[in-house]
């Protein structure tokens, strides 16, 4: 399996700021999230790796971690790892 390329590397800012923009005009109750594995992890890559996350009254968390953390691109960026739990 090859190295797979990061989601800001394989769209230009523009490109990714129409479709952040599209999302949330589209489904303006949810969060344009792009999830993605951390580079020095062994987890497999998944498949998908762009969601949008609902935001129910309850959810106002979730917004605040946007707003809060949000790209410029107008996507919210994470990264998932395994963790040594033993050693």
């Amino acid at each position: 399996m090859g190295k797979v390329k990061s989601f800001k590397n394989e769209f230009t800012f523009d490109e990714r700021v129409g479709e952040s923009k599209n999302i949330i005009v589209k489904y303006p109750d949810r969060v344009p999230v792009i999830i993605e594995r951390y580079s020095r992890t062994d987890l497999p890559a998944m498949e998908k790796r762009k969601f949008m996350n609902t935001l129910p009254q309850t959810a106002s968390q979730m917004d605040s971690v946007y707003e809060s953390y949000k790209d410029d691109d107008g996507f919210l960026y994470m990264c998932y790892s395994s963790e040594k739990t033993f050693g």
